[in-house]
């Protein structure tokens, strides 16, 4: 493979999994914290992307403000939504039978599609980056890469350092990985546990709309695109580790590799080498790389 070739499907798998583990790092707080089974989590991707291609000429219209005064405003919007929707339905669930669980949450995707569906429609729509991230930086010969492209993978990195001091440098981080830990001690010592889990839950809905929406200049918004994001980022939540942030991150690259070069040399068998490993990983290690967040 020619190196500058080369070099681009790395980009590409690092952009991609770093974008995977926006999602699943919300997934895997949520069901390693909260002990429910979320088949709903891929929906909060859908909504980000939605939100950025229709918020933005609201936004535009009322402050003026451009892509990022509409993720500001996705974000914000997302946050309470996942605060009402936890305080709503999730908060019955923690003492449910996963049945019970994974039948709730489908539920709710079913009513988000169909919301969706008559909001927006079901068509396919484009969502512009800004222009100043619309250009394309050249990487030898008459190979480029877009701007775009690196900005999401910025924005992602600059998320996973921020989630990681929260985790590990903060009182509600030590809260949180005690919480996964023995939720029963952490409530015995004082801590509001509803309290707890309705933060935990807003930040893993904020932290996947964040992901579709910068997502959506990409891979455009279109009818049941949560779906598939949130088979894959069970396998992330798997591979890495139930509840482990720093495992949703190690998995989340090395299936965003897995992927992107599995379609490159393999492409008739790319759909499957990502179960292949996860497969693997799990022969080896059952509970995932990691055990904690």
């Amino acid at each position: 493979m020619d190196p500058v070739v080369f070099l681009v499907q790395c980009l590409n798998a690092v952009q991609y999994g770093l974008l995977l583990f926006l999602v699943a790092s919300g997934l895997t707080l949520i069901f390693g914290i909260m002990g429910v089974i979320n088949l709903a989590h891929g929906s909060f991707y859908m909504i980000g992307a939605y939100m950025a291609f229709a918020l933005a000429p609201l936004v535009e219209q009322a402050i003026g403000g451009g892509f990022f005064a509409t993720l500001a405003v996705a974000i914000a919007a997302s946050v309470v939504f996942g605060y009402i929707l936890e305080w709503c339905f999730f908060s019955y669930l923690y003492e449910r039978e996963h049945l019970q669980q994974v039948l709730m949450t489908y539920a709710l995707i079913l009513v988000f599609e169909e919301t969706r569906s008559i909001l927006v429609g079901n068509d396919v729509h484009g969502v512009r980056a800004p222009e100043w991230l619309a250009g394309t930086v050249p990487l030898g010969g008459l190979m480029t890469y877009p701007v775009y492209r690196l900005f999401i993978s910025v924005v992602c990195v600059l998320v996973a350092l921020g989630l990681f001091w929260v985790i590990t440098r903060t009182r509600l981080g030590m809260t949180i990985r005690a919480g996964a830990s023995n939720r029963e001690m952490v409530q015995a010592m004082g801590v509001n546990i509803k309290l707890l889990y309705r933060v935990v839950f807003s930040a893993g809905v904020a932290l996947a709309a964040l992901a579709g929406a910068i997502a959506a200049p990409v891979s455009s918004v279109y009818p049941g695109m949560g779906n598939q994001v949130l088979i894959i980022c069970f396998v992330v939540v798997v591979i890495g580790g139930i509840g482990s942030i720093r495992g949703a991150f190690v998995a989340a690259l090395l299936v965003g590799f897995v992927d992107t070069f599995g379609t490159v040399f393999f492409p008739q068998a790319a759909g499957v080498l990502v179960y292949v490993l996860m497969a693997i990983i799990l022969l080896w290690r059952p509970e995932g790389l990691f055990r904690t967040a």
